[in-house]
């Protein structure tokens, strides 16, 4: 054989690859840090980013509540108008709505008085005048009775010096004419004000 063959033998083929397996064995042994780099910067991202929302929440959550609390203790316009007060307000309303259409002629005097107790302003002075002209003419001439019955009341406006309570009014009358009980019912809307710590009727209106 020539030299020319000998040197052809060892020349390498087309297509074919040289192995460099070993740069990549090197490569392989090193150590690769890039995802705990990756995952170390998202953990503290991941840490760092809800602390300003977090701290501007508890901020905004703060002031929601010491807002609520100013509203509720200091100047909601109703703050002295819990149930107690409601019920002090219906009651008043029911006791004085009963002593408003109550009476008998033979008790006329004690019967006006204890209605007055309940009653203030202009309206007091109405009852006055309609007792006197309307109300004592026909108890005394008829013989006319009536007793009035409070089957039901509830505050539909409530204020710290004022209120408003719908009362549902049975009321039985019997005269020297008709001495059979007749019934009527009616509502009424019973206006009261707060006068020296005490609820007084000043509007009584039929609805």
């Amino acid at each position: 054989m020539s030299d020319d063959d000998t040197t052809a033998d060892v020349e390498p083929t087309e297509g074919v690859e040289i192995d460099t397996s070993t740069d990549s064995t090197e490569d392989s042994a090193k150590p690769d840090t890039s995802d705990d780099k990756d995952t170390g910067e998202v953990r503290r991202r991941v840490t760092a980013i809800p602390v300003i929302p977090l701290v501007l929440l508890l901020a905004l959550l703060a002031s929601g509540g010491l807002a609520g609390w100013l509203f509720f203790t200091q100047y909601r316009p109703d703050q002295q108008t819990d149930d107690a007060v409601a019920q002090t307000v219906v009651n008043a309303a029911r006791d004085g709505t009963v002593a408003l259409l109550s009476y008998k002629p033979e008790s006329l005097d004690q019967d006006f008085a204890a209605a007055k107790s309940h009653l203030s302003g202009d309206f007091l002075n109405y009852y006055n005048d309609f007792t006197k002209q309307v109300v004592t003419p026909a108890a005394k001439t008829k013989g006319v009775t009536t007793t009035a019955q409070v089957v039901g009341a509830a505050a539909s406006e409530l204020h710290p010096d004022s209120a408003t309570v719908l009362v549902f009014v049975n009321q039985v009358t019997t005269s020297k004419e008709r001495p059979d009980p007749s019934m009527a019912s009616s509502t009424v809307k019973v206006s009261l004000t707060k006068i020296n710590g005490q609820w007084l009727i000043t509007k009584f209106d039929p609805v």
